[in-house]
């Protein structure tokens, strides 16, 4: 490697190790102002120290005055000379602008206006003059490079993988990635230990780009599918030579029964023994070939899980940034906080890391801005001065929880309720029968308060809606406790990782769709004295609890829903929330390689979050519980009951009893009364002989279908009059012109069937 290729190499290492260790500064600096300030300031000096000497051997002469400048300011607080708190705000001030040199290194050479004004700055501070800067040579100057993690290898245990990235450390809440530091060239003689292990480290890493490793995850989660497919024609290769010796036996017991000369008899006795030898061999290799795949299954099943566990980041590169980020708002707001992470080593999939990163900012801000109080309001509580916020972190399986808990004020739902009646979200009415954790809730709404409104009550307004946007996008879920004066508690539940996900596979019809394994609770059969109404939705008892029961076909908006007297059922939970889920049958449980939806079929569908590759070739579409519980919670949402004077009998006709059921429970939750009809012929027999206001019909039905039962009430003048919906998951064009055509007064479909949508066509044509 020539002179200027090796220049270029380490300007591009500097840059890459330099953002790390310019975190760690930022860290300490913000330690001189705790009780380990002593330890603080040592790690400060070193990493100070090593930054100037790695600066001056590449020829940039700014970032090393500026490290020198600092190094004196350090001395000066250490020495009493200077005010820590001083000491740190212009310390940090000085990690800006070390942070913009970094990423432009031709700053980074001759100085800026910026790095005059911050050298004077610290000089003022410490009472030290900083020499000019002298001619250097000039280096070359080298773009940020791609994003890159750190893959362990030659290692026992794998150390966690930390993403790499070039980036500069923030002046707000905005995190910056970390990563490993290589032994500093300048490091002093007492700092042997912690050079041999930064090299330690070194030594069992290599660098690798994201995207490299993205395209190793999916390979291996095809290599997984591959393998499973080949278990499976092993299994069929197996089969395959069993009737082949079956089919020898027969053979061999005719050959015994038929008299033939002692030529052929020979001949028979010889393909005999080559038979015995043939079916031998054969088992022998079916044996071999199943312990092979299977052991080949079980590698790529490791390989698997160690990609997935190469794509971890720990938390730590968000959470570093955070203390800096409190410290700069609690100032604005002449405010003192503590902030306390536990567990950031824990790591998470780095595709994922952004959102945690932006959701968890948003907690911060309004946790410091609003949840805490003043240091003179909290003395007057009998509260301490200084406000705490706690994130805590902690692995569930697959899941991931990460706790943000204040002790500040907490939240005020009667306020909450008031709000909401303020910008019309809702009536005096609705908003007097919300319970304490609906009305908490309602910060999730989208522009349910501003900043300005929300100070005046419990500051959880601002930016929670995109927060618990981001976390269901991911397939997670936020819950929220809070009480009045003592706190409140935000927890998000994420998967740990995107790459591979272990799912419950389910048939609906002939196809299989998957569910998160970490959001089902349970597996069940339906009888039917567990069925129950509760405020009109159909529920059943799950441990003791009534539970929302739907039937996923029709709210999938497919066909019909389930037939059988006591149907399968998937407990699933989301939240606080629980639902059991009919299906037509269970397949298995297993872990798949998650891809996005391809083509223009299932891009953008709603439930749907992705799709995997099984064995058998079939792709299974993967739910997005999230969005199923909103549905179901809409659904089963109670509605004021309609007046006695608009009571409706209505006649409901459907061949599935979920779906019956459900549909049931929807009118009766308008105070209509409902009579059912298991077919067109039932439903016909039954207008004869009584009398009703409305006829509810589905379509896809034995016997009589709804169309043509439309046609025959339609076409007979004595029952022409009752306004007939039709309701079924067919919503083409063309399905509900025919629908139409056949005379149905309104067509709604299942999939979007809602008490609202409801009550609307009903009160129209009523």
């Amino acid at each position: 490697m020539d002179t200027e290729a090796l220049k270029k190499s380490l300007l591009k290492k500097f840059q890459e190790v330099t953002a790390d260790r310019l975190q760690k500064i930022q860290l300490g600096v913000i330690d001189l102002e705790k009780e380990t300030a002593e330890q603080a300031a040592e790690d400060v000096a070193r990493e100070l120290h090593t930054m100037k000497g790695e600066a001056r051997m590449l020829g940039l002469a700014a970032i090393g005055q500026l490290a020198h400048a600092a190094e004196d300011v350090l001395r000066a607080e250490r020495e009493g000379k200077t005010a820590t708190e001083t000491a740190t705000d212009v310390m940090l001030r000085a990690c800006d602008v070390l942070s913009d040199l970094i990423e432009d290194l031709d700053a980074a050479h001759t100085g800026s206006s910026a790095t005059e004004e911050m050298v004077k700055a610290l000089s003022d501070v410490s009472g030290h003059p900083v020499p000019a800067l002298g001619p250097v040579r000039k280096p070359a100057a080298q773009p940020p490079p791609k994003p890159a993690v750190q893959v362990p290898v030659a290692a026992p245990v794998a150390p966690p993988v930390v993403a790499q990235a070039p980036v500069a450390a923030p002046r707000a809440p905005e995190p910056v990635a970390a990563a490993p530091h290589p032994p500093a060239p300048a490091a002093k003689e007492e700092e042997a230990p912690s050079a041999a292990k930064a090299n330690s480290i070194a030594d069992r890493s290599i660098r690798v780009n994201v995207e490299v490793l993205d395209s190793l995850g999916l390979l291996a989660g095809d290599l997984l599918v591959e393998s499973a497919r080949g278990r499976l024609r092993s299994g069929e290769t197996a089969q395959l030579f069993e009737r082949f010796s079956r089919l020898g036996d027969r053979f061999l017991r005719i050959s015994e029964e038929v008299d033939v000369p002692d030529a052929i008899r020979n001949e028979l006795e010889r393909a005999e023994a080559d038979l015995h030898m043939l079916r031998d061999d054969a088992f022998r290799f079916v044996r071999r070939n199943g312990d092979g795949i299977n052991t080949l299954h079980g590698n790529l099943a490791q390989l698997a899980d160690h990609v997935a566990e190469a794509r971890l980041v720990p938390l730590s590169t968000v959470f570093d940034a955070f203390p800096r980020a409190v410290r700069d708002i609690a100032k604005t707001q002449n405010k003192e906080v503590d902030l306390v992470i536990e567990n950031a080593d824990i790591g998470v999939d780095r595709s994922m890391l952004a959102d945690v990163r932006d959701a968890l900012v948003h907690l911060l801000r309004n946790a410091v801005d609003h949840g805490l109080e003043s240091a003179d309001f909290r003395h007057q509580m009998g509260k301490p001065d200084t406000g705490r916020i706690r994130i805590r972190v902690r692995v569930d399986g697959d899941m991931l929880h990460i706790e943000v808990e204040d002790d500040g004020r907490g939240m005020d739902t009667e306020r909450l309720k008031q709000v909401a009646i303020n910008k019309r979200l809702l009536s005096p009415v609705q908003a007097a029968a919300l319970s304490e954790r609906e009305a908490i809730e309602l910060i999730f709404r989208p522009g349910f308060s501003t900043r300005e409104q929300v100070s005046e009550l419990s500051g959880r307004g601002v930016g929670m809606d995109v927060v618990k946007r981001k976390v269901e996008t991911l397939g997670g879920s936020v819950g929220v406790q809070s009480r009045q004066g003592r706190g409140t508690t935000i927890t998000l539940r994420l998967p740990q990782s995107l790459a591979l996900m272990k799912v419950l596979l389910v048939r609906l019809g002939d196809d299989v769709y998957g569910m998160p394994a970490a959001d089902v609770v349970a597996v069940m059969r339906i009888k039917p004295d567990d069925r129950m109404e509760v405020f009109g939705t159909l529920a059943v008892r799950h441990r003791g609890k009534p539970t929302a029961l739907v039937a996923l076909g029709p709210l999938l908006g497919l066909n019909g829903g389930n037939r059988f007297d006591k149907p399968p059922a998937v407990v699933v939970r989301h939240g606080d929330d629980y639902a059991a889920l009919v299906v037509d049958g269970f397949v298995d449980e297993r872990e798949v390689a998650v891809k996005p939806c391809g083509g223009e079929f299932l891009k953008g569908a709603p439930f749907i979050a992705g799709t995997a590759a099984l064995e058998d070739g079939r792709i299974a579409v993967l739910l997005h519980v999230p969005d199923i519980m909103t549905e179901v919670r809409r659904m089963a949402r109670p509605v004021t009951q309609a007046p006695a004077s608009r009571r409706l009998r209505v006649l409901l006709v459907d061949d599935s009893p979920i779906a019956r059921a459900t549909e049931g429970a929807l009118v009766k939750a308008l105070g209509h009364s409902v009579e059912e009809a298991q077919d067109g012929e039932e439903a016909y027999a039954k207008v004869q002989t009584n009398t009703y206001d409305l006829i509810l019909t589905d379509v896809q039905m034995p016997k009589l279908d709804g169309f043509s039962l439309t046609r025959r009430l339609k076409g007979t003048p004595a029952v022409a009059r009752i306004p007939v919906i039709i309701l079924s998951s067919l919503a083409s064009p063309e399905d509900k012109r025919r629908g139409l055509d056949a005379g149905a007064d309104a067509y709604l479909v299942k999939g979007e069937l809602g008490v609202e949508i409801l009550a609307q066509s009903i009160d129209r044509l009523t």
